[in-house]
């Protein structure tokens, strides 16, 4: 029957249908090799897990593209190749998303209650929650659905909880009070990550202190005037010769009328303001260290919400910035406020809800990563910082100058707080004792403390940071804690493509996390080969590779953002074009370590592009359809002939061999030649991650030599 195609190529007619086509058949689940099976190589890779809140972006497009491109290839290959797909639960944004929704009916989330409100919240993810993965069936992308997963389904909670126990057996993870990024709006702490700053132009205000001695005063400089209705302190630098004579002095606090010490510590630095400075160890993370120093009073004088509390005196009740400016006032009154002068303020905002961030003592849960394990070994950080070292590191990243930027980071590392005040996510699993106020952290629910025996026991209200959960995945996707066929031959993974808005959010907190818990991790030899790692000498390691792709920008050059009004809409963007052109179009720009500047007229050049393999394809088949319809060649005859294990690189010599081709004329010779020169080429430029050679390599093959 003669092959039909339509004179015009046409994405919208064709994606759509093939991309339902390929779900339906579960082309691309791939099943567990059995013990003993030949294998040709295992390839194995996660897809960041979008939020449930989530919609498909310019970024998740080129990362889509990369790893699809990959996982595609190394099925081409004859791997096992695997591409694991999920969605993240993502407390903050969702809690967010839902307490929006019940203000617009009048209630809130504590009117609605928890258990109601986490009700609504599955409810939502269930009706609303997987939209993103719709987008990515829409596009194609090759993952093993039959593996998808969801970051608060049974498995993945078993596993939390278990991770969660052992670290606290194992003297890893405490709770105490700390200075925490807190957001007044989103109710909950939030990771120094978590916090995008922002230069802006605020004011340093210059304010008298009067000693209680009555000799005299001291000037302080602030930011925060308000916060001083803490302040338990005033520091001078030790070698500042300017208040050598206020050593061991008292103050009498204005507003509060409060005596507080003047304190030696470098905390105090000489040329910044007057060279003194307020300490106030509940509102600031340097005040809180200087106060341990010192042994100081903490005295908190906000809420959670950033209003003034019971400690700020006259001013309870007021917002922080309502009360900034009462308290500005009254100290001009008084006569204590010196100056005012501009001053940049590296101002830090929620990166959720874009709030100011207050710096607040609160009581969190901790992980201690650089404490060493009651079992003994290196420390978590430790285990982190060794995985990415040496000649020949167990993970390998690239560009390479993003491991420079990693180490410096793991090197510095502080304590990870890893609980939120909120309500949608994994609740942390311990309880406190009403009796002897101590705490009980079990694998099951406990009815009893623990230590007393007592009944009275509640469950911890905080929820876990999301990234603490998600942090687990290389190791839980595959059924761990169980010890699994697939977590035996699909761990480590193989590669891990991200971006580098992420790269200690996610990448980071997974090799802390597999480092740690899957220190007895080993594969057989057998696994070993299959997977192409037999010189591997660590097998905790959560990925072999790591890439860290660029940032897509509009065609000026400009980060891509609601406010500017420069956003793409991929799914757009691939209605009017084709899946095709938009992926070939990220793919021939994503050079290593560069970003793409994205503009539509790029996509017109490989929709035309597109539009030449459709008319080369057209050509062929008008020219089979009549070598059959002649007699002189049948395409269903050769395919028989050729039969079973024919050879899967075609070249001149094996070409001549094959029934029905005859390649000793020069010509065919020379294009079988630059095709395999061309597939050489191409696999070396995916191995080296450089996507953009890969691209440019096909598109001058396929156009100026294979159709010229």
């Amino acid at each position: 029957m003669p092959h039909e195609l339509s004179k015009q190529y046409d994405p919208a007619a064709i994606e759509p249908r093939w991309a339902e086509f390929w779900l339906k058949e579960r082309l691309f689940s791939a099943p567990t090799p059995a013990p003993g099976e030949p294998l040709r190589g295992v390839f194995t890779i996660l897809l960041p897990p979008p939020n449930i809140t989530g919609r498909l972006h310019m970024g998740h497009m080129l990362e889509h593209t990369q790893m699809d491109l990959y996982v595609r290839w190394q099925r081409m290959r004859g791997a096992t190749a695997l591409w694991v797909p999920g969605t993240d639960h993502a407390s903050i944004a969702t809690q967010m998303l839902l307490e929006r929704q019940l203000a617009s009916e009048g209630i809130s989330r504590k009117q609605l209650g928890r258990e109601k409100f986490i009700e609504r919240a599955w409810k939502w993810r269930d009706e609303y929650g997987t939209a993103i993965i719709s987008q990515m069936e829409r596009i194609g992308d090759t993952v093993d659905w039959d593996r998808l997963y969801f970051t608060m389904d049974e498995p993945r909670s078993h596993a939390v909880r278990e991770v969660f126990v052992r670290m606290w057996e194992d003297g890893l993870i405490y709770r105490g009070r700390y200075i925490v990024n807190w957001c007044p709006r989103c109710g909950t702490a939030i990771s120094d990550l978590e916090v995008a700053h922002e230069d802006i132009q605020g004011k340093l205000y210059e304010i008298r202190y009067p000693l209680a001695d009555g000799s005299g005063s001291i000037t302080v400089a602030t930011t925060r005037p308000e916060t001083m209705l803490g302040d338990t302190a005033v520091a001078v630098n030790p070698n500042d010769e300017r208040y050598r004579s206020m050593h061991g002095k008292m103050i009498r606090l204005p507003l509060m009328n409060r005596e507080i010490p003047i304190i030696l510590d470098e905390l105090a630095q000489p040329e910044f303001g007057t060279g003194a400075v307020k300490v106030t160890p509940a509102h600031d993370p340097n005040d809180y260290q200087a106060g341990l120093r010192h042994k100081l009073p903490e005295i908190d004088v906000m809420d959670e919400t950033a209003r003034m509390n019971q400690n700020a005196g006259p001013y309870a009740g007021l917002d922080r910035f309502e009360a900034r400016d009462r308290v500005v006032n009254d100290l001009r009154d008084l006569g204590l406020l010196v100056a005012i002068k501009d001053h940049t303020i590296p101002l830090g905002h929620c990166s959720r809800c874009k709030t100011v961030v207050e710096p607040r003592l609160s009581t969190q849960w901790f992980v201690a990563v650089n404490k060493t394990p009651k079992q003994g070994g290196p420390t978590m950080a430790e285990r982190a910082r060794d995985a990415v070292l040496g000649d020949k590191p167990a993970i390998r990243i690239v560009p390479d100058n993003n491991r420079t930027i990693y180490l410096n980071w793991m090197e510095n590392l502080y304590d990870w707080c890893i609980s939120r005040q909120l309500w949608w996510g994994h609740r942390v699993p311990a309880w406190h004792c009403a009796d002897c106020h101590e705490i009980t952290v079990e694998r099951t629910d406990p009815t009893k403390c623990a230590h007393c025996g007592s009944a009275k026991i509640e469950q911890d209200t905080d929820v876990l940071d999301t990234w603490y959960s998600s942090g687990m995945l290389p190791f839980t996707v595959f059924g761990w804690p169980e010890k699994t066929r697939d977590l035996q031959l699909f761990y480590p993974t193989t590669l891990l493509i991200t971006g580098f808005d992420i790269l200690f959010f996610w990448m980071a907190r997974m090799i802390l996390m597999s480092c740690y818990c899957m220190a007895d991790h080993k594969q057989d030899a057998e696994a070993k080969r299959s997977s192409g790692y037999a010189d591997a000498t660590n097998d905790t390691v959560p990925f072999r590779n790591v890439y860290i792709h660029a940032l897509v920008r509009d065609a000026d050059r400009q980060k891509m953002s609601k406010t500017k009004g420069n956003v793409i809409d991929p799914l757009e963007v691939n209605d009017r074009f084709g899946t095709d052109a938009v992926r070939f179009t990220l793919a021939s720009m994503a050079a290593p370590g560069t970003d793409i500047a994205f503009s539509e007229s790029r996509i017109e050049g490989y929709r035309a592009f597109a539009n030449k393999i459709w008319n080369a394809a057209r050509f062929l088949f008008m020219n089979i359809d009549k070598a059959q319809e002649s007699g002189a060649w049948s395409l269903a005859e050769w395919g028989k002939s050729r039969g079973a294990g024919a050879p899967a690189r075609v070249d001149a010599q094996s070409a001549s061999g094959l029934p029905g081709f005859d390649a000793t004329l020069l010509e065919d010779r020379w294009i079988l030649s630059r095709f395999n020169r061309a597939a050489e080429d191409v696999n070396r430029a995916l191995e080296e991650f450089r996507f953009h050679e890969a691209a440019l390599i096909v598109y001058h093959f396929f156009w100026d030599e294979f159709c010229d």
